[in-house]
């Protein structure tokens, strides 16, 4: 099966680009397409490998030919009445040819004439065996079409109508070979799309298709002429450039690229935000061979997911330690909770105006060579590898252990994944944390993001309903910077929404904040949800939320993350000791 995938545009399985240890979701559709396509097909259509044995057939031609179309069986065995040299010439000329060729082929002696159209793929030969003519040559145009048909599904991709995998793979050897020694001549930009996999995992794979289609038209939208776009896996895109002057021409692209995706995607009346990360290489300075080259535009797409996302990033020798080292992490992730590397730092909470009510249970990694690791680096590695599950685990019970030691007014708030959110079993776990250390529930608040609730699914409400009769608080975090929908308020059961720092870092002199800010907090309360501003960073900024009446702030201002012993002393200091920000301003 692997030769299909690769004539039709299918990473194989166990690639590194197909997203896991066997075929993906996509890749299995897109073999079922083709399955699909030999059992229902009219055309006496088979497949044969660079030494002519069959691969695959039709079911009509099967049923028609029976036991001679064999596996492995040579193309002159299946047709005998046809010389082996000529058949054999017919299909060499194909194979090396790689377009369509219609021979009428003489019979032997006693055999009837036959007309073949002998089709070359990217790994072997496609043949499609068919009657006589007659004198108008319809049939023979009918053959023709059928043969494009065939060749068009060969070579592009049949979600997003752009050039497939197979096609890059062959562009990219001519490109390249065309090259020759001249410096910078071809440009390869490898592009992946930011946070699809979230999409994906929370609307639906109908919706990610979508997003795929609605993606490529963007990427097609940005090119120029001679500019060529694939789909080359799941959420992965690429443009070759040829013969332009560079670096301006792929960069100028590249950026054309980013800044198409800054606008969102509105699928079924749910606005999307999904970016694009790009990376760039140039042949053959930075490989003379598709691999090479391919390898360095993929290190340049690492550097520009690692530098924020959403922008683009031109290969430099310089990034193959970054990838090295990123490597060197992910290895190191798996071993960090048997390490006892992985620790939690705790930021309080603060009723205003001096009240500590809890503290914000924050992960970090102090790696025994590397030192402190920030979270926005190895928190993406988890996810990608599924660890988070477990890491969310450890975290959970680790904070309520923590939490035991304040004073039982004080409570905790966790961060949730939403591989966590979303991994069917979080409810039994919390349940079974909360028997094992002890913990009332009431002082648990789980914070989840928007792009967990994006569909309202029975299991997302049933998950949250079930949280809330076991008493834990749930909190809407970083509310205003993804997919903000009033649905969410209306029918999910929180207690507590947190205003993201975007919001709060311009608050005293930016109207339009202020205005946001106001107006999130009234709709909060009037829904009886308490709101909580997170990245307070000074004075003017905790004054202006306490006179808005905001419930709750949290900020390096009012204390910065801490360790479990300093959390525990902070926690035990009389409310007469701290300082309320307008005082903390004035001294």
């Amino acid at each position: 099966m692997y030769r299909f995938w690769n004539w039709f545009g299918y990473p194989k399985a166990g690639d590194k680009r197909g997203g896991g240890q066997g075929p993906s979701n996509l890749s299995m559709a897109r073999d079922a397409r083709l399955s699909g396509f030999l059992a229902n097909t009219t055309d006496l259509v088979s497949f044969y490998d660079h030494e002519f044995r069959l691969t695959d057939c039709s079911a009509r031609l099967k049923s028609i030919r029976g036991n001679a179309m064999t596996p492995g069986a040579v193309a002159w065995e299946i047709y005998p009445n046809f010389g082996e040299n000529e058949l054999r010439a017919a299909m060499q000329l194909a194979a090396r040819d790689g377009s369509s060729t219609r021979i009428k082929l003489k019979a032997l002696s006693g055999q009837p004439a036959g007309v073949v159209f002998c089709f070359g793929m990217a790994d072997g030969v496609g043949i499609i065996e068919t009657a006589e003519t007659g004198h108008d040559g319809r049939a023979a145009t009918e053959e023709a079409d059928r043969v494009k048909l065939l060749q068009h599904q060969a070579t592009h991709d049949a979600l997003t109508g752009l050039q497939n995998r197979r096609r890059f793979s062959e562009r990219l050897d001519e490109v390249l070979a065309e090259s020759g020694d001249s410096r910078d001549k071809s440009a390869l930009l490898q592009i992946d799309l930011d946070d699809f996999k979230s999409v994906n995992d929370t609307l639906g794979h109908g919706t990610g298709d979508t997003l795929l289609q609605l993606a490529a038209n963007r990427i097609r939208g940005a090119l120029q002429d001679g500019d060529a776009a694939y789909r080359y896996a799941g959420d992965e895109f690429a443009v070759i450039q040829a013969n332009k002057q560079q670096p301006m021409a792929a960069e100028r692209l590249a950026q054309a690229i980013v800044d198409s995706f800054k606008a969102p995607f509105v699928i079924n009346d749910i606005p999307l935000f999904v970016g694009a990360s790009v990376g760039i290489a140039f042949g053959p300075q930075h490989g003379a061979e598709s691999e090479e080259l391919m390898k360095a535009a993929d290190i340049a797409l690492y550097a520009a997911k690692r530098d924020g996302r959403g922008c683009a990033r031109t290969f430099n020798r310089s990034m193959m330690l970054l990838l090295e080292q990123r490597e060197n992490l992910r290895r190191s992730l798996r071993m960090a909770l048997e390490r006892q590397e992985l620790y939690l730092e705790y930021q309080p909470l603060i009723r205003p105006p001096s009240t500590v009510v809890g503290f914000e249970a924050l992960l970090r990694w102090h790696h025994p060579e590397v030192g402190l690791i920030p979270p926005n680096v190895f928190i993406p590695i988890a996810e990608a590898d599924g660890l988070m599950d477990d890491i969310g685990r450890w975290v959970l019970e680790e904070a309520c252990r923590q939490a035991m030691t304040w004073p039982s007014s004080m409570n905790v708030a966790v961060n949730l994944s939403p591989a966590q959110f979303l991994s069917g079993s979080l409810t039994d776990t919390v349940a079974h944390i909360i028997d094992k250390v002890g913990i009332r529930a009431d002082r648990i608040e789980l914070e989840i993001t928007e792009t967990v609730l994006l569909e309202q699914t029975v299991d997302n409400l049933d998950t949250l309903n079930t949280l809330n009769v076991l008493g834990i608080r749930i909190s809407l975090d970083d509310f205003g910077t993804h997919y903000s929908s009033l649905s969410y308020l209306k029918n999910f059961p929180f207690d507590t929404l947190k205003i993201d720092q975007y919001f709060i870092k311009d608050l005293v002199a930016d109207r339009k904040s202020q205005a946001i800010v106001r107006s999130v907090m009234s709709l909060a309360h009037g829904l009886g949800i308490s709101v909580t501003a997170e990245g307070v960073e000074t004075a003017g900024q905790a004054n202006w939320l306490i006179e808005e009446g905001c419930d709750c702030l949290q900020g390096n201002f009012l204390g910065r993350p801490m360790g479990a012993d300093a959390a525990g002393e902070f926690a035990d200091r009389p409310p007469a000791e701290q300082k309320a920000p307008q005082e903390q301003d004035r001294s």
